[in-house]
């Protein structure tokens, strides 16, 4: 083979794929075309893009419409909807039911006047009618119109409401977003009972459909905020939509930073919250979750359950989040600092201590955080793969047995098993499962700085860290507001005020409405 000969295989793959290509195009412009008035002439527009009778899932039922005297032919996908529906509702009606009805009626009011179907609707071509029997609906062709009418009889599995998975609380609704996307839409209208709540869908999917669901309060979201989130979603071209999560990717502005600008959230009642402040909120169908944007750096902090919790227990907690956040992050590289080039920060004791336990360990302190820290990441993936009902137990005894095997084994010293410890239960502290996993890529950025230059490489790192959040942006939203830049908002940051201080939308969403309740006089409690 000569040395080209790779190249020539590509190319003839590639001309091998244009009668594909060519396949696609033709089967789009069949979609274009309009219906015919011939029922033989449309059913075989209909198995030709169904590929029947090669595809066993494409049903058709020939029956006869006694009110219109025509043949008419329903045309369905069998595992997408309810047989009893087709069978009580359409089939039922249209054969037994006599009718009479004026000349030159259509076909969309007549079927109307027959079949008790919430959702009916007419097509002239036949683009729309092929999505609609994706998502489950029926196709009604009746001989001698130009036009078919579609039928929802989709039936789709969904799990019960049941508690959210990762944004668990003790106060509180109990109540998790599901992947049913009707469901989704009825437990945020649950929480916000106001008509000015929007929902509207755009349809992306070059080969399937996906829907996504963009719902705002219409007087209280920038107008403009919510037409840039819907351009962007118009934006996406792809194949297939795989779900929210992927949704989630294609929105972001930077994808190759490590810092998420989108909060994904179970809970409705949160969904809800943002909503009223402004937020838009999107769903798509099998998602049990929904997206919120944007967002600012603070509310990856915030749970559901702070608002839920007395004024002082609430900031409690979100003070424990804060330690935690900076011990899962800084903690390694402290240790290293102030063992390598730092010693006269630590008590003299402690420093013997240290010293003694590491005298017979062969590796320097750096390679043991590494070691520990890859081992306790590699343990906490485990835990999520292995089957459920030994995934804790391989967590917590793996993690014990491999500890206490290597310090027996003077691979590792004693002090570095509890600073790897409290560092990895930090880390379960974030209640926010993208900002958590950041938390833990970024601790090994500060670790690889403290190894270099102690102190000065961590507040180095955590100087330009800083500098980077400025400079992000959340759909136009600055990532530390309301505090870098200052924008005037009720200070539901690190802290909260009470309830009934919380008076303020937050200036930098620029909503319509901007007071959320009449400001207390004096600013004492009404």
């Amino acid at each position: 083979m000569g040395p080209f000969s790779f190249f020539r295989k590509e190319k003839k793959q590639k001309r091998g794929e244009a009668p594909r290509r060519t396949e696609q195009l033709t089967m789009r412009q069949e979609q274009s075309e309009e219906v015919g008035s011939g029922l033989q002439e449309n059913l075989e527009k209909f198995q030709q893009i169904f590929s029947y009778p090669l595809n066993e899932d494409f049903i058709v039922r020939r029956l006869y419409v006694r009110s219109l005297r025509r043949e008419a032919a329903l045309v369905f996908l069998e595992s997408m909807v309810n047989e009893d529906t087709i069978e009580r509702f359409i089939l039922t009606p249209l054969g037994e039911m006599d009718v009479t009805f004026p000349e030159g009626v259509s076909c969309g009011e007549a079927i109307r006047n027959l079949v008790h179907i919430q959702n009916l609707s007419e097509a002239h071509h036949f683009k729309d009618p092929v999505e609609m029997i994706c998502q489950g609906f029926a196709v009604l062709v009746v001989d001698g119109f130009e036009e078919v009418v579609m039928m929802s009889t989709a039936k789709t599995p969904s799990r019960a409401i049941e508690k959210p998975q990762n944004e668990g609380v003790l106060k509180g609704p109990h109540e998790g977003f599901t992947e049913s996307g009707k469901v989704n839409r009825s437990l945020i209208r649950k929480q916000v009972r106001d008509e000015n709540l929007i929902t509207e869908t755009i349809r992306l999917g070059e080969r399937a459909i996906s829907d996504v669901t963009v719902m705002y309060v219409k007087n209280i979201a920038n107008d403009e905020l919510v037409q840039q989130v819907k351009d962007r979603v118009k934006q996406i071209k792809v194949d297939k939509l795989q779900g929210l999560a992927t949704l989630e990717q294609h929105l972001e502005e930077r994808p190759y930073s490590l810092v998420p600008t989108i909060l994904y959230t179970e809970r409705p009642d949160r969904a809800a919250v943002y909503l009223m402040e402004g937020h838009v909120v999107l769903l798509m169908e099998s998602s049990p979750a929904a997206l919120v944007a944007p967002v600012t750096f603070w509310a990856f902090f915030q749970t559901a359950e702070d608002s839920y919790q007395r004024w002082a227990y609430g900031n409690f907690l979100r003070v424990i989040r804060l330690i935690s956040f900076f011990i899962a992050m800084l903690t390694p590289s402290i240790y290293i600092a102030a063992t390598n080039y730092h010693t006269e920060m630590i008590p003299t004791d402690l420093t013997l201590a240290i010293a003694a336990t590491r005298e017979i360990v062969p590796f320097p302190a750096v390679v043991e955080v590494l070691i520990m820290e890859v081992s306790f990441e590699i343990l906490r993936e485990a835990g999520v793969r292995v089957p459920s009902p030994i995934g804790p137990t391989i967590g917590i005894v793996g993690a014990l047995i491999l500890g206490q095997a290597a310090v027996e084994a003077n691979i590792i010293s004693p002090i570095l098993v509890i600073v790897v410890a409290i560092t990895g239960l930090s880390s379960f502290a974030i209640p926010d499962m993208s900002f958590s996993l950041m938390i833990r890529m970024t601790r090994f950025v500060f670790l690889i700085a403290a190894s270099f230059i102690g102190l000065y490489g961590i507040t180095a790192t955590l100087a330009m860290a800083i500098a980077y959040l400025v400079s992000i942006k959340s759909f136009g939203v600055p990532f530390l507001a309301p505090l870098a830049p200052h924008y005037r908002s009720s200070k539901d940051m690190i802290f909260r005020p009470p309830v009934w201080k919380k008076w303020l939308r937050p200036f930098y969403m620029q909503t319509e409405d901007q007071v959320r309740m009449k400001k207390p006089k004096g600013g004492s409690r009404p």
